[in-house]
This record gives structure tokens, sequence and C-alpha cells, in this order.
């Protein structure tokens, strides 16, 4: 099955612009998935375990990294806000 996530992340950090653009990165780095970044959060698509499992490693990555972050974050199971292009 098919998963769009919308994440938006918080940092409990004054300079809060290198947290997000860190995880933002990584976020791009990982394979198997389409990711869309807009101005107020980022869209990560693909096959629902594998979107699940980078958004668990991110998180903790981007904690351990950068400390304390909000994430909030919307689930739509089966639509692909991202299709792959020329789909």
């Amino acid at each position: 099955m098919k998963l769009t996530a919308e994440i938006s992340m918080y940092p409990f950090n004054g300079d809060y612009i290198p947290p997000i653009k860190g995880f933002i990165e990584w976020l791009n780095q990982q394979e198997g998935l389409l990711i869309a970044t807009k101005p107020t959060c980022t869209l990560v698509t693909g096959d629902y375990d594998r979107v699940m499992a980078v958004l668990t490693h991110g998180m903790r990555y981007s904690v351990q990294t950068w400390g304390k972050a909000v994430f909030v974050t919307k689930f739509l199971p089966g639509f692909e806000a991202l299709p792959e292009a020329g789909a």
C-alpha cells in the first residue's frame, strides 16, 4: 500500500534553520521515496512500510544530531500525493 506523509519539524533550538535543513537533506538521501519540500512542510510518498521506517529513523537521527524537536505529521494511507514523473 502507498502512503503519503506530511511532516513539519519545530526544533527547540533558537537557531532552527540548520536542524530543519539537515532533516530535509537527510530525507532526500533516502532511497525509494518521493520527497517534495513546501514552505511549511515536507511531503514523503512511497511504500507504507518504507515511509514509516524512514520517518522513525529520521526523527531519531534528528533528535540525536540537533536535540529536541516537535514533529507534526499527517498520514494519508493509500494516497500518492507525489506520483512518479510521467506516471
